[in-house]
């Protein structure tokens, strides 16, 4: 069996570990440097004789993750020329495999595709597919807008690429590149939801997985603007000189992550995590307008989804900011008024949580408001499209554990790879449960790449439908429910 595999570009020697084929730092696109900075990515250089892709190469420039306080810390070499894959496969060969491409969260500014928490071992081990890991450019570099510049959407451009590589490549690794699921987390699942509607992916991905994915806008093109003129600012360039964009492209790319949490201090609203830099779109006037652009495009490509939420995904956000350990009184009543009418709805969600504090409350709230609902919403606008949409919560959490099921907990489960992190978040975990769980979730999450339907052993997952609301929910008790949603839809 080799080691080796043969791309049309060169080949790339792997390293062969547990009985999973690795291929790191797989180029799938010309380093974003110099005059490709801001740029739409290029293709990658044919290399002669056989590349070394056993070891990891750099993740994007990024600052520390805002959710290190839940998840842990992570320690890898950061760099522009970061446009690379992993691939995880059971061999090198001219077998078929179901292909799983990953893309990672963190808020549009942090993370990386090739981190040990999303190794893909485990997953290409258990269900006999290939898994792939994209690294894509992040905060300014990724996603700065600025007419004559940049598009404000160079990092979703890079996942298009990283698919197209996949489309011509990924039958070297032993994967089908006609059985291709794309998933993601977060931002990644937010991502996966826009490109579904991009015609520019069309026929490079056959199914969706959604894990915790935004459906709210990113900013408009003319606050996107106004904050990359911002940044010039700070860096003390003169937006309306000629030699502007040129400058940019060489500022120092430490000193433009490190402004961008500036901006985004500047422009941060209570209990609304927003990154300075997110994805631009003016073509949608409202969420509820692109969840039906998703679902129409979802419905003519025939594309299925897989699509759920933590239990608790605002934990991880305010139980790590000092500040919310007592929030504002009357900021809380007003987020209450804005997302749920009234402040006095703090009461019902009360009742629903007997003993919980303030900031549980309004963790609650902005959960329900900002990934579940919204969540629920597109699988229903899918559903009556016509697709088959299969709808999760992840509801376990250690006993006692502040963090509650919070946002990214589920990670672990779903990729097996429990031992890669040092995560408070899973601090006191039963290691029977985790097995268990994260077997299930697996299973799941590999079936319906090979078929198109999440098959756990004895444990029947149907599609949800709208007036059923049909729910696999993750946890010591793991099961479908139905009508999960009910009682928070009421508050």
């Amino acid at each position: 069996m080799t080691d080796i595999a043969h791309t049309a570009i060169g080949d790339l020697l792997g390293l062969r570990q547990d009985g999973v084929l690795r291929f790191r730092a797989v180029p799938y696109a010309a380093p974003p440097v110099g005059a490709l900075r801001f740029a739409a990515p290029q293709p990658p250089d044919p290399w002669t004789g056989v590349r070394d892709a056993r070891h990891h190469g750099p993740i994007a420039p990024q600052p520390p993750s805002r959710l290190r306080l839940a998840m842990g810390e992570f320690d890898r070499t950061q760099d522009e020329d970061c446009l690379t894959l992993s691939i995880a496969t059971p061999a090198a060969d001219g077998k078929r495999r179901p292909v799983l491409v990953w893309l990672h969260g963190g808020a549009w500014l942090s993370g990386g595709g090739s981190l040990d928490w999303y190794d893909g071992g485990a997953l290409a081990q258990s269900g006999d597919v290939v898994v792939v890991g994209v690294n894509y450019r992040l905060g300014p570099l990724g996603f700065l807008h600025y007419p004559g510049l940049a598009d404000g959407m160079m990092g979703l451009h890079d996942m298009v690429a990283a698919l197209r590589f996949v489309q011509a490549h990924i039958a070297s690794f032993g994967g089908d590149p006609d059985c291709v699921t794309l998933m993601g987390q977060s931002a990644g699942g937010g991502a996966v939801l826009r490109l579904i509607t991009w015609q520019e992916t069309r026929d490079l991905f056959h199914r969706a997985i959604v894990q915790s994915g935004s459906v709210r806008r990113g900013v408009s093109s003319a606050e996107a603007t106004a904050r990359a003129r911002r940044m010039m600012q700070l860096l003390e360039i003169d937006p309306d000189d000629g030699d502007a964009a040129e400058r940019l492209r060489s500022a120092p790319a430490e000193r433009m992550i490190a402004l961008q949490m500036q901006i985004a201090r500047e422009n941060a609203r209570f209990a609304e995590p927003d990154p300075a830099f997110p994805p631009v779109f003016d073509d949608f006037d409202s969420a509820e307008a692109f969840s039906d652009r998703v679902a129409a495009a979802a419905a003519e490509r025939g594309i299925d989804v897989v699509l759920g939420t933590t239990r608790e995904e605002m934990h991880a956000f305010l139980v790590a900011d000092p500040s919310m350990t007592r929030p504002d009184e009357v900021a809380v009543a007003e987020r209450f008024t804005t997302l749920a009418g009234s402040a006095d709805t703090i009461q019902a969600y009360r009742r629903r949580r007997p003993g919980g504090d303030t900031r549980d409350l309004l963790a609650d709230l902005v959960t329900d408001h900002r990934f579940l609902f919204p969540a629920l919403d597109v699988a229903e606008r899918i559903e009556r499209a016509g697709r088959k949409v299969f709808v999760y919560q992840f509801d376990w959490s250690p006993a006692g554990s502040p963090w509650q099921a919070c946002h990214c907990i589920e990670l672990p489960f779903v990729f097996g790879t429990r031992t890669a992190w040092d995560a408070p978040m899973l601090a006191g975990t039963n290691d029977a449960e985790y097995a268990g769980i994260s077997d299930s979730m697996m299973a799941a999450w590999n079936t319906f790449a090979r078929t198109g339907a999440p098959a756990i052993p004895d444990l029947p997952w149907p599609p949800y439908e709208a007036g059923q609301r049909q729910t696999m929910r993750f946890g010591r008790i793991s099961g479908v429910v139905g009508d999960l949603a009910s009682v928070s839809r009421r508050l």
